[in-house]
């Protein structure tokens, strides 16, 4: 396969997929791991975690001939190898090299699918470079002296790999009690109580090394010892384990003291490691003979079937079964509107017949849109793994401490939806970092701690998720806004404009303070793109600000955008449909309820000023006939904001299809979109968020 051109094939296409979540994953171990490292002491299980991840990755980009990927990876596991083995320490500079592969990794995982990979040769070999520069010639490897002193047999330490001496030696120097932890299994629940073992064991200190032992009930049981370091004296240590039936003994201790004698030697010891679960050291887990597995025959002892029931299945696929989903939904509507007119023009028997196949059609297809969605949904801590190593990136290079809180993850959205907002959300995360949270001078002097604050959550509230992001910076300067704005002819008067006037013009074509040299710095760069991006996916978003404070930004998203239901409205002669998940209320307006304040007609509703938009002003329509005198209003809202568009009729509830208008309408305001009826109509899509900002910004204006 050549590395220049994009793959074609199935099998590499899961390649793809599987080598995203591992790096994906990489990322995310990585920051825990600078993490532990800021406190002076990680886990040795997370660096195996990392050092197994990335030698996964190379094994798979070698097997599909991605040469260039595994290289880099394969310099990644050298780097984590001697990372591990105790040869290099874990310094800012490892550090910083551990994430740019990981970076790196990603970057060519994307050129793979653009086909570019070989424009990133020098990159790729100028990280190289960078490792082996790293990696020193190592101190031969040797046991010390204080090993000799443990009495632990010949046996016992020939069977340790490398890796396990050497963290026997982190643990000595440490000043931990050694112990071999001597356990006894029936057969048939072995794993279970190894496991259970394993855990008590690596709750107080860490599982150096587990190796197979010769037992007295050898026809019935399996026996193991563990060798584990930890700060617990024996009498704590048997206390745990007192329910499990297992013998300590103490490495190191007089020879006369019968509880700590050394492990006799087994000349009949094969020296084969063996993990108690996949967060082990080692990478053999452990296999009896076909012939000992209870009830098992040796021709049961192997099996084709797969231990997985995972299926990748491509999202495109997903999109056109919905759209036959939407299809049928469309089908029912318009034998339901058949089987009303048939009512209507005196079928009744038939009328009645249609009218409760139509009513189970509509039961079956609820189950299958359901279940479709179902699939469709994931998790938003998929797309909190991404923020996380983002921020993390921005920190490093900003020079600032960061702390980023997650909330929410598993909160579900469509994949599509997920997809669409990543880089909405990142650039708010990013401004937030760049121009909201200070340095750490700053932050002092300000009475703050110097560790700024990102706090990123999410929650389902009815049909949409809420999606937050807050931070403790300096917040947005709105009278430098104001200024900023008048400054650039983007408004024409600032006097009287309130905060929330203010803080919409962050969202305005062309506005941008990042050639003033202020904390908000930047702020509003490209927040245009961000909510029209955020609009197009039918989502509002909203800021509140304050002065030293923080900032917090609020994305408003329907969970999915594949079947909708909506409102459908009749107005000047036209019909639209508006996203349920916008409606706040509907009301009966009549003409002496509607004032006038600064020209612009609003509406009392529950003591509060309730702007109101007619339609046809809006998109320019000309209104056939007159206005009816009673008319409805369909209150709308976006976070705070509230909006009563006028209508002429409301015409029903209704599950629509959105479908997208194409290039040559992405810059028409207020409309998200064109739907099919059941009626063969076709009609547009109402953006509530994008008629609520045209609305605000030319009042504000």
């Amino acid at each position: 396969m050549s590395s220049s051109s994009p793959p074609s094939s199935d099998a590499a296409r899961d390649f793809l997929a599987e080598a995203e979540e591992i790096v994906e994953e990489l990322g995310t171990q990585l920051a825990d791991l600078a993490d532990m490292a800021e406190k002076g002491a990680w886990e040795p299980d997370l660096l195996n975690a990392i050092f197994r991840g990335a030698h996964s990755l190379k094994g798979l980009a070698g097997m599909f001939g991605f040469g260039m990927i595994a290289e880099t990876a394969h310099h990644a596991e050298n780097l984590l190898d001697w990372l591990r083995m105790g040869k290099i320490s874990l310094t800012p500079a490892v550090l910083e090299l551990l994430f740019s592969s990981a970076e790196l990794l990603t970057t060519l995982l994307r050129a793979c699918v653009d086909g570019t990979l070989d424009q990133h040769q020098a990159a790729a070999s100028a990280h190289a470079s960078a490792i082996a520069a790293c990696l020193n010639p190592a101190e031969p490897v040797t046991a010390a002296p204080l090993l000799e002193q443990l009495g632990l047999s010949d046996s016992l330490m020939g069977a340790l790999t490398e890796y396990e001496e050497h963290r026997l030696k982190e643990n000595c120097s440490k000043g931990r009690h050694i112990y071999v932890v001597h356990a006894s299994f029936e057969l048939t629940t072995f794993d279970q109580g190894l496991a259970e073992l394993t855990d008590i064991l690596k709750g107080c200190g860490e599982v150096i090394s587990t190796l197979p032992s010769v037992g007295e009930r050898i026809e019935t049981h399996i026996d193991f010892d563990l060798l584990t370091g930890t700060d617990r004296n024996e009498q704590e240590l048997s206390a745990l384990l007192k329910h499990l039936d297992v013998s300590i003994l103490l490495a190191g201790a007089p020879k006369g003291d019968a509880k700590a004698a050394a492990l006799p030697d087994r000349a009949d010891f094969q020296p084969v490691a063996v993990t108690a679960s996949a967060s082990e050291t080692a990478d053999t887990p452990v296999v009896l003979p076909a012939s000992e597995l209870p009830g098992a025959s040796p021709d049961e002892a192997f099996s084709a079937k797969s231990m997985s029931r995972t299926v990748r299945v491509d999202i495109g696929k997903l999109d056109e079964l919905m759209n036959i989903v939407g299809e049928l939904v469309l089908a029912h509507s318009s034998i339901s509107s058949i089987a009303n007119r048939m009512r209507t023009e005196g079928f009744s028997r038939m009328a009645i017949d249609l009218g409760k196949a139509a009513k189970g059609l509509e039961r079956r297809l609820t189950d299958l849109q359901k279940g479709v969605m179902d699939i469709r949904m994931i998790p938003v801590g998929q797309l909190y793994e991404k923020m996380s190593r983002i921020v993390r990136k921005i920190s490093r290079e900003q020079g600032k401490k960061i702390e980023l809180k997650l909330y929410g993850a598993e909160t579900e959205l469509d994949k599509l939806i997920v997809e669409d907002i990543a880089d909405p959300l990142m650039h708010i995360i990013r401004n937030a970092i760049d121009h909201g949270i200070e340095s750490p001078e700053r932050r002092l002097a300000a009475g703050k701690d110097e560790r700024g604050t990102v706090r990123l959550s999410s929650f389902q509230k009815g049909n949409h998720v809420v999606i937050e992001v807050e931070d403790d910076g300096a917040g947005i300067d709105l009278e430098k806004v104001k200024q900023k704005a008048l400054s650039k002819g983007l408004v024409q008067d600032i006097n009287g404009m309130s905060d929330r006037e203010a803080l919409d013009l962050i969202f305005m074509p062309g506005f941008s303070t990042a050639d003033t040299i202020t904390d908000i710095s930047g702020r509003g760069v490209g927040m245009d793109v961000v909510r029209n991006n955020i609009a197009a996916v039918s989502g509002m978003v909203d800021i509140e600000t304050r002065l030293g404070q923080g900032s917090r930004f609020t994305i408003i998203l329907p969970i999915t955008l594949a079947i909708i239901k909506a409102l459908i409205i009749f107005c000047a002669g036209r019909t639209y449909a508006i996203p349920i998940t916008s409606v706040v209320e509907s009301l009966i307006l009549e003409p002496a309820d509607i004032k006038t304040v600064e020209g612009k007609e609003v509406i009392n509703l529950r003591e509060q000023t309730l702007p109101l938009l007619r339609l046809e002003r809006l998109f320019r329509v000309e209104r056939v006939g007159i206005n009816p005198g009673e008319q409805y209003v369909v209150v709308v809202g976006s976070a705070e904001k509230r909006l009563g568009i006028v209508v002429d009729d409301l015409l029903g509830q209704q599950d629509i299809v959105i479908k997208p208008l194409g290039p040559a309408f992405r810059t028409l305001r207020g409309i998200s979109g064109a739907a099919d009826l059941g009626d063969q109509r076709t009609i547009l899509v109402l953006d509530a968020g994008g008629i609520i900002a045209e609305t605000m910004r030319g009042s504000g204006a």
